[in-house]
């Protein structure tokens, strides 16, 4: 019997994560026998919680979903909301009974970490009650730090954007004669994923970036003064990338010598401002001119410097979740699976989400180099294929156009 579908957007927008929906919209029309309405939640689940949600198959049009596949952000919008432990919870029969009105066979929800808690908690409590609904996670991070899938959608484009700044912060710092230290602060509270990509930049094994920090080693401000004065004897222009997250051997983060850090609603400390701490920091001690960049939303959500192999792959993942609901499959995230060989193949893939909620895959040791301050090459040819391609770009006046929800 013909079933609806829906989807909904969790944690913090990517450049992909609307093509992530876009799979599951062209997947789900593609089904017209097996599916009927696809529906999207606004806000997530705590959006379709009070009632909000839209008619994605009759909203729109093949030109609207051609568009929302290369639109960064979160099309339906997202959430942050966590659903509670307890299986007795009044959330639950509510939910469930929304869905039954609806006449819900699948539910696709797209997120990281925190939503695939979700997506567990809502198969196991369907269980409970011998519901019929699928519950389907499509990854979707920048941090790249999803257990059991090789990457994730998201990360691609993450790591395309942040060696190309940091390739022109580069080319800007070296323009003057005297010394001077340029810190760039990037993304990543306990997983270095995005700050690594950063070795990206080099186009040569001692260019800058000289020096990148991952929360996976211990900082130690002293031997930062060593490291730099090592380098600055190398090279006039120095720039330095540190993770948002890095902490010393006792586990304080740099954030915290400032001021203690505060925290959101999943009891995530709300890490910025490192850099700005080492800035005066290094002043003080080599007395040359010193600058911190922060990079913050730019890095996760730019739709002008994304990567079409990730764009094609956040796409294959959402078509995938719905192949593997219409079988039958529940409980379950999408995965990337990377075929061994000299040439990169990646075929999806499903795992058990609760072998994926709220677990990190941190930044491999082996892939830092024994000084803590460098990355190895193995990691350059684990990324370099995920920032292949450019993506077509329609543009109207010289800037970008996007698809925008009415709200």
């Amino acid at each position: 019997m013909k079933k609806n579908i829906i989807a909904g957007q969790s944690g913090g927008p990517t450049a992909v994560i609307n093509a992530s929906l876009y799979g599951v919209i062209e997947e789900g029309l593609s089904r017209a026998g097996e599916v009927g309405t696809i529906y999207g939640m606004i806000n997530g689940i705590e959006g379709f919680l009070s009632g909000h949600f839209m008619d994605l198959s009759a909203a729109l049009s093949p030109e609207d979903r051609e568009l929302l596949k290369h639109t960064p952000g979160a099309y339906l919008g997202s959430c942050r909301h966590k659903l509670p432990q307890n299986m007795d919870s009044p959330v639950y029969p509510l939910l469930f009974e929304k869905l039954a009105s609806m006449d819900i066979g699948a539910l696709f929800y797209i997120g990281g970490n925190d939503s695939m808690d979700t997506v567990e908690k809502l198969s196991r409590y369907g269980e409970l009650c011998h519901s019929s609904i699928s519950f389907i996670g499509v990854p979707k991070t920048i941090d790249n730090d999803l257990p059991v899938t090789d990457h994730t959608p998201g990360y691609g484009s993450a790591a395309k954007y942040v060696a190309s700044t940091v390739r022109e912060i580069v080319l800007d710092a070296s323009v003057y004669q005297q010394p001077s230290i340029t810190l760039v602060e990037l993304m990543g509270r306990h997983a270095g994923w995005v700050t690594a990509a950063s070795v990206l930049a080099r186009k040569f094994p001692e260019d800058n970036p000289r020096l990148i920090y991952l929360p996976e080693s211990p900082f130690s401000v002293e031997q930062l003064f060593a490291d730099v004065e090592r380098a600055l004897a190398q090279t006039p222009s120095l720039v330095i990338c540190v993770s948002e997250g890095i902490k010393d051997s006792s586990g304080r983060f740099i954030c915290e010598y400032a001021s203690e850090a505060q925290t959101d609603t999943f009891g995530h400390k709300m890490l910025t401002g490192c850099a700005k701490i080492l800035e005066g920091y290094l002043k003080n001690r080599f007395g040359v001119k010193v600058r911190s960049v922060e990079l913050n939303v730019n890095q996760r959500c730019s739709g002008l410097i994304s990567s079409l192999c990730d764009i094609e792959e956040a796409a294959e993942a959402g078509r995938f979740a719905v192949k593997s609901a219409l079988e039958g499959a529940s409980g379950q995230m999408v995965t990337l699976n990377r075929l061994p060989g000299p040439d990169y193949h990646m075929v999806p893939g499903l795992t058990d989400a609760a072998a994926v909620c709220n677990k990190e895959k941190t930044f491999p040791s082996e892939w830092i180099t024994p000084d803590g301050c460098g990355i190895r090459p193995e990691f350059i040819s684990y990324a370099l294929p995920l920032i292949q391609g450019e993506p077509p770009r329609r543009t109207k006046d010289g800037l970008p156009c996007y698809l925008y929800r009415n709200v």
